[in-house]
């Protein structure tokens, strides 16, 4: 009997390698084995102890705790995926999970990388590409050319004046808050090209850039979608990731309060049209700002995000399992009238870190107490004993709640933040139990630069 195109696409590997560490490292590891695949960990000497290896089928040393030595190291993860006999590769959030030739170097060993193709991953990674492309599929996009900036300053100049001051300059492969800079004046505007030029240059290999309008009281808002090799896509619900402090989040949520489906339901489908138009594979993120009612697009995260849980929470739908299955060639197993948003999540990210100064704590967890109250889900890697190497991002746990309403998931935050005890080192958790105190953010009246005027006034306090 010939072979179904179901069996046929489950045939395509049955064991995976995960080319991260941490939180997400444990998180890919459990859905693999929900569906069955065997998992491969891998990790750097100072990772040797990570609790997940003891749980994987295998768990491979790759190299000294140096990240560009052990997890960016391209040669060493494939030849790890080569011994375990591997038939896929996870990239996980942050280290190569964006990156293009990684994917490539992926396929052309023979293994699945699991995630978009290299050609997408390259599309939407480069801001200027992924804006034109975005633009074609009629997704609302920030006022500016789809254009890298000419060299000539008079040039320069008459763009920032058709656009509007204030204006933001940002780094075409930049990405984490990196590489912009905003101008408020003509007076201001070269020497921020180049100091934003040279940022480039240093940090991402290219002095490219592009200019932006400057939207001064936006939130952050993300859609969701899932892509599989079949012409199938779909978004599940969208997101509010406003609450940041330095480009980096804090704290999200979804549903993201206040917007009307009227409003955000044309924005989805936009975005999955998107996807078809670039055969896109996999999950994957649009992130826009939203002001007065508008949206635009900014940026695309081809990978999986942090944040997904508070949309897992909603949707009901495993993300990471829907990404693995759409890498194995499965049809994806649910069309847009499937979807369903039920209820508020809330995440916030715990992070080894003093809670005034917010500079990292490493060191070891001397005593852990964690929630377990029906709402409350705790995503991490770390135990009573565990050291938190100072090597990597400070992000320990991921503290996610679930209630009916917005008010009730703010209220059981509250609960599950004081029931989260972590001692041996410093964490953000007062920080944390703080915010969710704050007035203007449980009436959900904040914006992207919120988090920060906040804190200067406690400073100030």
């Amino acid at each position: 009997m010939p072979e179904t195109p179901e069996q046929s696409a489950a045939a395509r590997f049955d064991t995976v390698l995960i080319a991260n560490r941490g939180e997400i490292a444990a998180r890919i590891q459990h859905a693999c084995r929900e569906l069955g695949l065997k998992a491969v960990a891998i990790c750097s000497e100072a990772d040797r102890e990570a609790p997940y290896g003891s749980t994987a089928d295998s768990f491979i040393c790759i190299g000294p705790s140096s990240a560009a030595k052990s997890y960016l190291n391209q040669d060493a993860i494939l030849l790890a995926a080569r011994l375990a006999g591997a038939g896929a590769i996870h990239p996980g959030y942050g280290f190569l999970s964006e990156n293009a030739a990684f994917a490539d170097a992926v396929e052309k060993a023979g293994l699945i990388f699991i995630g978009p193709t290299a050609s997408s991953i390259a599309t939407m990674g480069d801001k200027i590409s992924a804006k034109r492309a975005m633009m074609t599929a009629g997704v609302p996009c920030v006022p500016g050319p789809d254009t890298a900036l000419p060299d000539d300053p008079a040039t320069i100049g008459r763009i920032a004046l058709e656009i509007g001051y204030p204006v933001i300059i940002k780094a075409a492969g930049g990405g984490g808050g990196r590489g912009m800079r905003v101008v408020p004046k003509a007076d201001v505007l070269h020497e921020a090209i180049a100091l934003t030029r040279e940022e480039a240059r240093k940090a991402f290999g290219s002095p490219s850039l592009y200019m932006e309008k400057f939207l001064e009281h936006p939130r952050h808002i993300e859609i969701q979608v899932i892509c599989d090799d079949h012409g199938n896509a779909v978004w599940l619900g969208h997101r509010d990731c406003s609450m940041q402090r330095r480009h980096q989040k804090v704290v999200e949520e979804a549903p993201a309060p206040g917007i009307a489906p009227d409003i955000i339901q044309p924005v989805g489908l936009a975005c999955v049209e998107a996807c078809l138009q670039i055969g896109y594979r996999g999950v994957g993120t649009f992130e826009f700002l939203y002001e007065d009612g508008a949206f635009y697009f900014i940026e695309m995260n081809t990978r999986l995000q942090v944040e997904h849980p508070v949309t897992e929470m909603t949707s009901g739908v495993d993300i990471v399992q829907a990404q693995i299955r759409a890498a194995q060639g499965h049809v994806l197993d649910l069309t847009q009238g499937d979807v369903t948003c039920e209820g508020h999540s809330f995440e916030c990210r715990i992070n080894a870190e003093d809670p005034e100064t917010f500079l990292p704590s490493a060191g070891v967890v001397t005593h852990l107490a964690l929630p377990a109250e029906p709402g409350i889900r705790v995503d991490t890697h770390i135990h009573a004993g565990y050291k938190v190497s100072p090597y990597y991002d400070s992000l320990i746990a991921k503290l996610i709640v679930h209630a009916p309403t917005r008010a009730e998931a703010m209220a059981r935050m509250r609960e599950a933040l004081a029931g989260t005890e972590i001692e041996g080192i410093s964490t953000n958790i007062p920080f944390l139990r703080a915010l969710f105190e704050d007035d203007a953010f449980a009436r959900g009246e904040t914006d992207i630069h919120y988090l920060e005027q906040w804190l200067k006034l406690r400073r100030a306090a």
